[in-house]
């Protein structure tokens, strides 16, 4: 299941991903057993809706399980502060919309962590592809399904 890409994440992030694993394995699993043990209990399991509906919720915990397991072994950690003189995993930048006068902040992560309520980008998305690399003034276009996007870079943090 391991992709040998790095799985970029925060350490935020990492944790909540063993959060997440941790419930999964000590309260998720045992619960879906123990629904899976009470659909059987009931008798013939050929035309028992509960024990269905366990099974694949038992499929869902399974596999989810093997995801996260899988995304922590591949986990790569951002390295966040350093030096704000490029655009790179962890930082903060400021953009200027070309034609605007109202700055967007993002920062860009993974795409585990992906969080636009929080301005949290990918650096797999067009916008994040076009920022990595790039100092304070540059400018950036960035392809969307509407058409060519113009940016310059205000900050980086």
């Amino acid at each position: 299941m391991s992709t040998n890409k790095p799985v970029w994440l925060t350490e935020e992030g990492r944790a909540k991903l063993e959060e997440e694993l941790e419930y999964l394995r000590t309260v998720r699993r045992p619960d879906v057993a123990a629904k899976i043990h009470a659909a059987k209990e009931e008798g013939d399991i050929t035309e028992n809706a509960g024990y269905d509906e366990a099974k694949r919720e038992q499929a869902f915990v399974e596999g989810r399980i093997l995801t996260v397991e899988s995304m922590l072994k591949d986990a790569a950690i951002i390295q966040e502060g350093g030096p704000a003189d490029m655009v790179r995993l962890g930082t903060k930048v400021t953009v200027v919309e070309e034609g605007s006068s109202s700055p967007e902040s993002y920062q860009i992560v993974g795409s585990a962590e992906v969080d636009v309520s929080r301005g949290w980008i990918s650096n797999e998305s067009p916008l994040g592809k076009a920022l990595l690399g790039r100092t304070v003034g540059e400018s950036i276009s960035v392809q969307t399904p509407g058409g060519t996007l113009r940016f310059r870079i205000a900050s980086i943090v």
